[in-house]
Parts: C-alpha cells; structure tokens; sequence
C-alpha cells in the first residue's frame, strides 16, 4: 500500500442505532463513555436529553435516535455516549452500542442517500459498504448544527 492510499484511509467507530450500524470519523471522538446520570435543561429541542459533569467539563447530551426521528426505547447496560469534540465544542451522542473502530476507503463510501427519508438522509455524509454490511456515515458538523 503506497503512502497516498494510506492517507486517503479514514477511521470510523462504529455503533448500533435501532438494530442499524451507523459510523462517525474517528478523528471527532474524544471518548466512549457509559451513561452518566443527565441534569434536564429547560427550553432546549426535544433531542437534548440534559448536560452532564465529565471529569469537570459540562457537556451536552443529544440522543441521537431523537435526532434522525428513530423511535425511543429505554437505555440500557449497553448503551453509550460518544463524546464528540469539534471547533472547541464538545458534545456527547447517545447510542444504543458502540462497536469497533475500522478502516475504510474513499471507494467503499457511497455519497447516494436518496433511499432514506429526507429527515435522516440530511445529516448522512455517505452510506459505507465494507466487508458485506452497510453503514450509514453520519456528517457530525450537520449534526451539530441542527
């Protein structure tokens, strides 16, 4: 593999929202944490599910399921939050369980998201096709600033 290949590599995590794989760039994710007990904030969208105290930082926690209009459940021992660090802004998404972190090509990432409904597809950066499965890899900067 030559050096350029390499550089046009990128890292994932991956994770699981209603029984789908789902993936961020890598390069985002300052860490993955368990549930945290939320203090609610009034006036915020639905998705803001509270803030929590993390090592003594105050971070934001959006639900991500809320957020690309997923049905609710209850959380679980598998759940987790994915903190995301960005334009010095921190953020934590809730997932129902993360997975790994892998590799993928520009080749495996499909920019065509018009199978989904168009209040998802919106913050779809591509769909990822590696090792069989699909994957939908999601735009953090439309995330963040939904």
């Amino acid at each position: 593999m030559t050096v350029q290949a390499l550089d046009q590599e990128r890292k994932i995590i991956t994770f699981v929202l209603d029984q789908k794989l789902y993936a961020l760039d890598v390069k985002y994710v300052k860490s993955i944490e368990r549930m945290l007990p939320m203090t609610r904030v009034p006036h915020v969208p639905a998705y803001i599910k509270g803030v929590i105290n993390l090592r003594g930082v105050i971070i934001p926690i959006a639900d991500l399921r809320t957020q690309l209009h997923l049905d609710e459940i209850s959380y679980s021992e598998t759940t987790r939050v994915i903190i995301i660090s960005t334009n010095d802004k921190e953020v934590g998404f809730i997932v129902d369980e993360a997975m790994d972190i892998i590799d993928i090509a520009p080749q495996d990432i499909e920019s065509n998201t018009s199978t989904y409904n168009t209040e998802q597809h919106n913050f779809f950066e591509g769909v990822i096709k590696k090792n069989d499965q699909l994957m939908v890899l999601l735009d953090i900067e439309k995330l963040l600033t939904y």
